[in-house]
């Protein structure tokens, strides 16, 4: 039978799509990506925030409709989502024959044949699978990218997050298992390996008794051959001197840092439950500067929390023109039930939530535009991902300071004769807002 999967959300969730497509596969199952041509559609839901999850509702009603326009015999809602509501999705969305929760999704198989038979089921058991090297896998990233999963599930307990209750505490794999994956991986020719996880600082943790990431990166900058290594999702609490001397000094990890602050008014820190205040979100800044001159540095901050108020707001916005992040984004606070947030008094009207996401969104806007103009002139490495289909001597490429899918684009002229994954060195011509002109040097 003819499988047709959607994956929504995070890189995290991707991961998990392909284990998904790797067990169907390997139960006799054939991957398709001609939606109505599939008997069986699979949506892997996101459930973190509000419109993620009515992005999750859209796309399981618009797969839907392959049961009268196309071959769809089965749709199965999968992820978040279907972990977190799994009771109440079954009885409002009559059109899906099956839910698979996070940590069930090996049960996919058997779920399909249930609903073959006509019955309705629920598998919601567990709250992660953590992947194994020995996991059968199908890749949905292009042959040079791909993202190793190194621990499920957080210790934190934000106030505004629902992912401890969908993913459940930390678990970490072995640094044996992670290395035998990116190993394998490098040798099928992958150029950049991403490394996930909920919290990826607190990374071994649990096994370990004290978090083990610097060794685990260790590990596989041992790894014979030429690739990327970036670590994404770090927690700024365990964001260690260490962690940052390893990244200064190894040339395979890119000096690229992804750090969610969420905010930076110890008012709204305390009540978001984050361990972090101004004075350390700043010291850890000025650490990574010192350390890598050049670094490019991502996060997220949170706008509306109940209880912010305008001198709050202006407050993270002074902060973000004066430290001049690489890449920022912007999140509207949306009440989780069954998050301490939701029941916080002083909630923010709408209006004045999306007032304050569009101001900081163009602040923003201004610095890229700044920071990418202040690169002209400058060198990089950069990995080649495609050719422009119109102008094959055109390229888009990133350089180590854009993450695949979130951050921008850098265009390369005169390129025709590089060939896609390949590795090669830029100079930038001319900096735009998120994007970037460049030229091949070597």
């Amino acid at each position: 039978m003819k499988i047709g999967l959607v994956s929504l959300g995070c890189s995290k969730n991707l991961v998990d799509s392909e284990l998904m497509l790797g067990a169907l596969r390997e139960a006799g199952f054939v991957a398709t990506d001609e939606l109505d041509q599939a008997e069986v559609l699979i949506v892997n839901s996101c459930g973190f925030i509000e419109s993620a999850k009515k992005e999750s509702i859209d796309a399981v009603l618009r797969l839907a409709e392959y049961k009268q326009t196309g071959a769809c015999r089965v749709l199965v809602l999968a992820g978040c989502l279907g972990q977190r509501y799994s009771g109440d999705l079954m009885n409002e969305l009559p059109e899906v024959d099956a839910i698979v929760g996070t940590g069930a999704w090996n049960r996919l198989p058997e779920a399909i044949q249930t609903a073959l038979q006509g019955m309705r089921t629920i598998f919601a058991e567990g709250n992660s699978i953590l992947p194994d090297a020995s996991m059968p896998r199908m890749r949905s990233t292009p042959s040079y990218l791909a993202y190793v999963k190194i621990a499920e599930g957080c210790n934190h307990s934000c106030a505004f997050c629902a992912i401890p209750q969908i993913r459940g505490p930390l678990v970490s794999r072995t640094i044996e298992s992670i290395r035998q994956e990116v190993s394998r991986l490098v040798a099928e020719g992958v150029r950049e390996i991403n490394l996930v996880a909920q919290d990826t600082t607190s990374y071994g943790i649990d096994l370990y008794g004290r978090p083990r990431l610097v060794d685990l990166l260790k590990e596989l900058c041992s790894i014979e051959g030429r690739f990327w290594l970036r670590l994404l999702y770090s927690y700024p609490k365990n964001f260690s001197a260490e962690l940052i001397q390893l990244m200064a000094t190894e040339p395979k990890i890119c000096k690229y840092v992804d750090i969610p602050l969420q905010h930076v008014h110890d008012d709204l820190l305390r009540a978001m439950r984050r361990p972090d205040r101004r004075r350390d979100i700043e010291k850890l800044i000025a650490n990574l500067r010192s350390a890598m001159p050049d670094v490019a540095i991502r996060t997220t901050f949170i706008v509306g929390l109940p209880g912010e108020t305008e001198a709050h707001f202006q407050d993270l916005r002074d902060f973000i023109e004066t430290k001049r992040l690489d890449h920022v984004g912007v999140f509207i606070y949306s009440p989780e039930e069954g998050t301490a947030a939701a029941g916080f008094a002083d909630q923010i009207d709408e209006d004045v939530k999306a007032d304050r996401y569009d101001d900081l969104m163009a602040v923003q806007a201004a610095i890229s535009q700044e920071i990418n103009q202040a690169a002209e002139g400058k060198a990089y490495d950069a990995i080649v991902e495609a050719h422009d289909a119109d102008d094959p001597s055109l390229a888009y490429g990133r350089t180590g300071r854009e993450a695949p899918d979130i951050d921008g684009t850098v265009y390369i002229e005169n390129a025709a004769t590089i060939a896609v994954g390949a590795f090669v060195t830029i100079r930038i011509l001319q900096g735009f807002c998120y994007d970037r002109m460049a030229e091949v040097i070597e």
